[in-house]
């Protein structure tokens, strides 16, 4: 389940990057906002799946409060998924085989 976990936090973390670096510059400094509704729909369900996949994915896998605080943070920031990615595979190195 972890693995689907940082799957999803990857794409959540790419969609990020693709609206905040791609759509938004395109949109107020190209005057061309045609990427912004679907980057950002995209990126706005890849959010929602990054929230369900913490609820279903990681009780249950030694994640404590702070490490679902944390990670639950690292989804509302840019960057964050892929700073929080050390303490998934952490975690997944953890766990028996």
């Amino acid at each position: 389940m972890l693995k689907l976990f940082r799957g999803v936090a990857l794409v959540e973390g790419v969609t990020t990057l693709a609206l905040f670096l791609v759509a938004m510059p395109l949109k107020y400094w190209g005057d061309n906002p045609v990427l912004v509704p679907p980057v950002g729909m995209a990126h706005g369900v890849a959010w929602v799946a990054y929230m369900l996949a913490m609820v279903i994915c990681l009780p249950g896998k030694g994640f404590s409060l702070l490490d679902l605080l944390r990670t639950f943070v690292a989804g509302l920031v840019p960057f964050g998924t892929f700073l929080n990615d050390g303490l998934i595979r952490r975690k997944m190195a953890a766990l028996p085989a």
